[in-house]
Order: structure tokens, then sequence, then C-alpha cells
């Protein structure tokens, strides 16, 4: 059998055990949900700005391309050849699309934060060190 000492900081926490009441269970659970919704949209950020730079990437080069050239063009499952002035068009179109989306992600971001940092307030000043909300 192994056991293991407290040390003064355990022993000083023991006696100080707070009870959870639902309404905290309640935070807990909405900080626990508000996590997992922070690391969906980060992957989400994460996989738009990669699109992002591939438009840019794309739109660079067609600037490259011959007026008169027809470039071929994904819509869906499939490419078709279109004039590179349509092209650019739509690649503008989609670039614009992609950042408003981003933008709109990064401002559910923040918000997500802030109710974050509101539970974690209220949490730490309910609980102190007995419980921990680093993510």
């Amino acid at each position: 059998m192994n056991r293991r000492m407290l040390t003064k900081d355990d022993e000083a926490t023991t006696g100080d055990e707070v009870e959870v009441r639902r309404e905290d269970q309640d935070k807990i659970n909405k900080f626990s949900r508000l996590h997992q919704r922070e690391l969906n949209f980060e992957e989400e950020l994460k996989s738009k700005n990669k699109e992002k730079e591939e438009l840019d990437d794309v739109t660079l080069e067609l600037e490259l391309a011959d007026e008169d050239d027809l470039v071929p063009y994904k819509i869906g499952d499939a490419f078709f050849h279109i004039p590179l002035p349509q092209a650019q068009d739509m690649l503008a179109s989609s670039t614009s699309r992609i950042e408003e989306e981003l933008s709109e992600l990064e401002e559910k971001i923040e918000t997500n934060k802030e109710e974050m940092q509101q539970l974690k307030v209220e949490l730490y000043a309910r609980f102190g060190r007995s419980i921990n909300l680093e993510t």
C-alpha cells in the first residue's frame, strides 16, 4: 500500500471543501461546452485561413495568365474552362466571402472567450484553488 503524505497546502484546502451547488455544476458544464466550442472554432479558423491562402495563391497565379486564356475553375467536383476575367471575378467573390466568414468566426471566438473568462472569475471566486479551469 502506497500512502501519500498531505502537504500543508493540501491540509489547508481539505478542511475548506466547498459544497458544489446545482448552479455551480451548471456553470462548470457551461464552461466545458464553451471550451469544446472554442476548440471547434479554432479548428474551423485554421481551415478557413488555409482556404483563404489557397485563394490568394490562385489569384496571384492568374495575374500571370493571358487575358484570352480559358482557365479551369472548380465548381463542386467538376472543373469548367472559363474566360480569365470571369475566373478572376469568381475568385474575388470567393475571397470576399471567406474573409467575411473569417471575421464572423473571429467574433464568435472572442465572444466565447469572454463568456469563459466570466465563468472562470465566478468559479474561482467560489472554489479558489480547488478547481482547475486552465485550458
